[in-house]
Protein backbone atom coordinates (compact mmCIF):
# COMPACT_ATOMS: atom_id res chain seq x y z
CA UNK A 1 0.00 0.00 0.00
CA UNK A 2 1.44 3.49 -0.65
CA UNK A 3 1.71 5.52 2.37
CA UNK A 4 -1.12 7.65 3.76
CA UNK A 5 0.40 10.73 2.52
CA UNK A 6 0.08 9.44 -1.33
CA UNK A 7 -3.27 8.28 -0.38
CA UNK A 8 -4.73 10.87 1.08
CA UNK A 9 -3.00 12.45 -2.37
CA UNK A 10 -4.94 10.35 -4.45
CA UNK A 11 -8.06 11.07 -2.82
CA UNK A 12 -7.95 14.81 -3.05
CA UNK A 13 -6.79 14.51 -6.57
CA UNK A 14 -10.34 13.33 -7.19
CA UNK A 15 -12.45 15.80 -5.50
CA UNK A 16 -13.62 19.29 -6.60
CA UNK A 17 -12.02 22.31 -4.61
CA UNK A 18 -15.44 23.25 -2.93
CA UNK A 19 -15.35 20.20 -1.67
CA UNK A 20 -14.41 19.33 1.97
CA UNK A 21 -12.44 16.36 2.76
CA UNK A 22 -13.02 14.73 6.65
CA UNK A 23 -10.13 11.84 7.01
CA UNK A 24 -11.46 9.37 9.20
CA UNK A 25 -8.93 8.80 11.66
CA UNK A 26 -10.60 6.50 13.94
CA UNK A 27 -9.22 3.47 15.48
CA UNK A 28 -5.73 5.26 13.81
CA UNK A 29 -2.22 6.03 15.86
CA UNK A 30 -1.38 9.43 16.45
CA UNK A 31 1.50 8.71 14.47
CA UNK A 32 -1.19 8.43 11.18
CA UNK A 33 -3.00 11.28 11.82
CA UNK A 34 0.31 13.39 12.13
CA UNK A 35 1.85 12.04 8.41
CA UNK A 36 -1.57 13.35 7.30
CA UNK A 37 -1.34 16.76 9.81
CA UNK A 38 2.04 17.24 8.09
CA UNK A 39 0.86 17.52 4.12
CA UNK A 40 -1.07 20.24 5.55
CA UNK A 41 -4.49 18.45 5.71
CA UNK A 42 -6.36 19.48 8.95
CA UNK A 43 -10.06 18.23 9.05
CA UNK A 44 -9.87 14.68 11.04
CA UNK A 45 -13.03 12.30 11.70
CA UNK A 46 -13.80 10.03 14.80
CA UNK A 47 -17.02 8.30 16.07
CA UNK A 48 -16.24 7.80 19.79
CA UNK A 49 -16.07 10.41 22.04
CA UNK A 50 -13.40 8.80 24.17
CA UNK A 51 -11.07 8.44 21.42
CA UNK A 52 -11.50 11.99 19.99
CA UNK A 53 -11.26 13.66 23.45
CA UNK A 54 -7.92 11.65 23.81
CA UNK A 55 -6.52 12.46 20.29
CA UNK A 56 -7.56 16.15 20.62
CA UNK A 57 -5.91 16.82 23.80
CA UNK A 58 -2.24 14.83 22.29
CA UNK A 59 -2.13 16.54 18.88
CA UNK A 60 -2.19 19.72 17.39
CA UNK A 61 -4.79 22.52 18.54
CA UNK A 62 -5.31 23.80 14.70
CA UNK A 63 -6.90 20.24 13.80
CA UNK A 64 -10.96 20.55 13.40
CA UNK A 65 -12.20 17.84 14.68
CA UNK A 66 -15.07 16.00 13.41
CA UNK A 67 -17.43 14.00 15.60
CA UNK A 68 -19.07 11.62 12.87
CA UNK A 69 -20.53 8.94 15.39
CA UNK A 70 -23.67 8.53 16.85
CA UNK A 71 -23.29 10.79 20.19
CA UNK A 72 -25.34 10.38 23.67
CA UNK A 73 -26.43 13.45 25.35
CA UNK A 74 -24.57 12.81 28.47
CA UNK A 75 -21.22 12.72 26.32
CA UNK A 76 -21.54 16.29 24.35
CA UNK A 77 -19.81 18.16 28.37
CA UNK A 78 -16.83 16.24 26.67
CA UNK A 79 -16.16 17.30 23.20
CA UNK A 80 -17.95 20.65 23.47
CA UNK A 81 -15.01 22.56 24.32
CA UNK A 82 -13.33 22.01 21.05
CA UNK A 83 -15.04 19.88 18.61
CA UNK A 84 -15.78 21.56 14.96
CA UNK A 85 -18.56 20.00 13.69
CA UNK A 86 -20.86 17.33 15.00
CA UNK A 87 -22.05 15.27 11.84
CA UNK A 88 -24.52 12.93 13.92
CA UNK A 89 -27.77 15.27 15.69
CA UNK A 90 -30.74 12.85 15.55
CA UNK A 91 -32.79 14.60 18.02
CA UNK A 92 -34.01 17.25 19.06
CA UNK A 93 -33.00 16.93 23.17
CA UNK A 94 -29.40 16.27 21.76
CA UNK A 95 -29.30 19.63 19.98
CA UNK A 96 -30.72 21.29 23.17
CA UNK A 97 -28.03 19.32 25.30
CA UNK A 98 -25.35 21.04 22.60
CA UNK A 99 -26.91 24.55 22.90
CA UNK A 100 -26.60 23.63 26.51
CA UNK A 101 -22.80 22.80 26.79
CA UNK A 102 -21.44 25.48 23.87
CA UNK A 103 -23.10 28.12 25.69
CA UNK A 104 -20.93 26.61 29.27
CA UNK A 105 -17.92 27.34 27.01
CA UNK A 106 -18.87 30.81 25.27
CA UNK A 107 -19.10 29.00 21.75
CA UNK A 108 -21.28 28.12 18.71
CA UNK A 109 -21.12 24.75 18.10
CA UNK A 110 -21.95 24.01 14.31
CA UNK A 111 -24.24 20.72 13.58
CA UNK A 112 -25.37 18.76 10.77
CA UNK A 113 -28.80 16.92 11.19
CA UNK A 114 -28.49 13.15 10.10
CA UNK A 115 -31.21 11.55 8.15
CA UNK A 116 -31.96 8.40 7.88
CA UNK A 117 -31.91 7.54 3.25
CA UNK A 118 -30.42 4.12 4.13
CA UNK A 119 -32.72 0.53 4.17
CA UNK A 120 -30.88 -0.29 7.37
CA UNK A 121 -32.74 -0.39 10.52
CA UNK A 122 -29.73 -0.22 12.43
CA UNK A 123 -28.92 3.47 10.92
CA UNK A 124 -29.50 6.30 12.68
CA UNK A 125 -31.03 9.81 11.72
CA UNK A 126 -34.64 11.51 11.28
CA UNK A 127 -36.82 10.69 9.08
CA UNK A 128 -38.22 13.52 6.56
CA UNK A 129 -41.18 14.64 9.21
CA UNK A 130 -38.64 14.96 12.39
CA UNK A 131 -36.50 16.94 10.13
CA UNK A 132 -39.12 19.67 9.34
CA UNK A 133 -40.54 19.67 12.46
CA UNK A 134 -37.26 21.00 13.97
CA UNK A 135 -36.78 23.34 11.59
CA UNK A 136 -40.30 25.05 12.12
CA UNK A 137 -39.98 24.35 15.42
CA UNK A 138 -40.19 28.08 17.40
CA UNK A 139 -38.03 26.51 19.92
CA UNK A 140 -35.03 25.99 17.44
CA UNK A 141 -35.01 29.80 17.95
CA UNK A 142 -34.23 29.68 21.59
CA UNK A 143 -30.71 27.80 20.98
CA UNK A 144 -28.61 30.65 20.43
CA UNK A 145 -25.30 28.45 21.01
CA UNK A 146 -25.49 26.23 18.09
CA UNK A 147 -25.67 26.72 14.23
CA UNK A 148 -27.21 23.99 11.85
CA UNK A 149 -24.91 24.24 8.87
CA UNK A 150 -26.42 21.41 6.52
CA UNK A 151 -27.36 17.74 6.91
CA UNK A 152 -25.50 14.40 6.67
CA UNK A 153 -26.73 10.78 5.62
CA UNK A 154 -25.20 7.15 5.16
CA UNK A 155 -26.41 5.43 2.40
CA UNK A 156 -27.51 1.77 2.47
CA UNK A 157 -24.17 -0.73 2.14
CA UNK A 158 -24.98 -2.57 -1.10
CA UNK A 159 -22.81 -3.24 -4.09
CA UNK A 160 -26.24 -1.59 -6.25
CA UNK A 161 -25.10 2.08 -7.13
CA UNK A 162 -28.87 2.43 -8.05
CA UNK A 163 -30.24 2.49 -4.66
CA UNK A 164 -27.06 4.44 -3.32
CA UNK A 165 -27.71 7.33 -6.13
CA UNK A 166 -31.44 7.49 -5.21
CA UNK A 167 -30.54 7.81 -1.24
CA UNK A 168 -28.18 10.24 -2.20
CA UNK A 169 -30.46 12.19 -4.47
CA UNK A 170 -32.93 12.05 -1.74
CA UNK A 171 -30.92 13.46 0.59
CA UNK A 172 -29.66 16.44 -2.09
CA UNK A 173 -33.52 17.02 -2.59
CA UNK A 174 -34.14 17.58 1.35
CA UNK A 175 -31.10 19.75 1.11
CA UNK A 176 -32.11 22.05 -1.55
CA UNK A 177 -36.01 22.36 0.35
CA UNK A 178 -33.85 23.63 3.72
CA UNK A 179 -32.42 25.82 1.92
CA UNK A 180 -35.17 27.58 0.74
CA UNK A 181 -37.26 27.70 3.70
CA UNK A 182 -34.57 28.07 6.63
CA UNK A 183 -35.67 31.81 8.55
CA UNK A 184 -34.05 31.07 11.38
CA UNK A 185 -31.21 32.90 12.18
CA UNK A 186 -29.17 29.51 13.66
CA UNK A 187 -29.31 28.16 10.33
CA UNK A 188 -26.77 28.67 8.21
CA UNK A 189 -26.74 26.06 5.53
CA UNK A 190 -23.44 25.14 3.53
CA UNK A 191 -22.63 21.44 4.21
CA UNK A 192 -23.91 18.25 2.53
CA UNK A 193 -22.39 15.91 4.29
CA UNK A 194 -22.59 12.41 2.23
CA UNK A 195 -20.02 9.56 1.14
CA UNK A 196 -17.80 7.39 2.16
CA UNK A 197 -14.47 5.23 1.09
CA UNK A 198 -16.92 3.33 -1.23
CA UNK A 199 -19.61 5.56 -2.51
CA UNK A 200 -18.18 8.98 -1.92
CA UNK A 201 -17.56 9.42 -6.00
CA UNK A 202 -21.66 8.85 -6.67
CA UNK A 203 -22.27 10.96 -3.35
CA UNK A 204 -20.25 14.41 -5.66
CA UNK A 205 -22.17 13.36 -8.24
CA UNK A 206 -25.35 13.70 -6.43
CA UNK A 207 -24.15 17.03 -4.66
CA UNK A 208 -22.09 16.13 -1.94
CA UNK A 209 -19.54 18.90 -0.79
CA UNK A 210 -18.13 16.86 1.97
CA UNK A 211 -17.12 13.41 2.20
CA UNK A 212 -16.01 11.23 4.90
CA UNK A 213 -12.68 8.85 3.95
CA UNK A 214 -10.92 6.84 6.44
CA UNK A 215 -10.17 2.97 5.18
CA UNK A 216 -9.09 4.85 1.79
CA UNK A 217 -6.53 6.61 3.03
CA UNK A 218 -5.51 4.93 6.32
CA UNK A 219 -6.09 1.28 5.18
CA UNK A 220 -8.43 -0.83 6.87
CA UNK A 221 -8.94 0.25 10.31
CA UNK A 222 -7.11 -1.78 13.51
Amino acid sequence: MNSIKEQLANVKATLPQECTLVAVSKTKPNEDIMEAYNTGHRHFGENKVQELTGKAEQLPKDIHWHMIGHLQRNKVKYIAPFVYLIHGVDTFKLLKEINKQAEKNDRIIDCLLQIHIASEETKFGLNEEELHHILESQELTTLKNIRITGLMGMATNTDEDSVVIEEFKKLKGLYDQMEKKSTHSNVKLSTLSMGMSGDYKLALEAGSNMVRIGSTIFGHRN
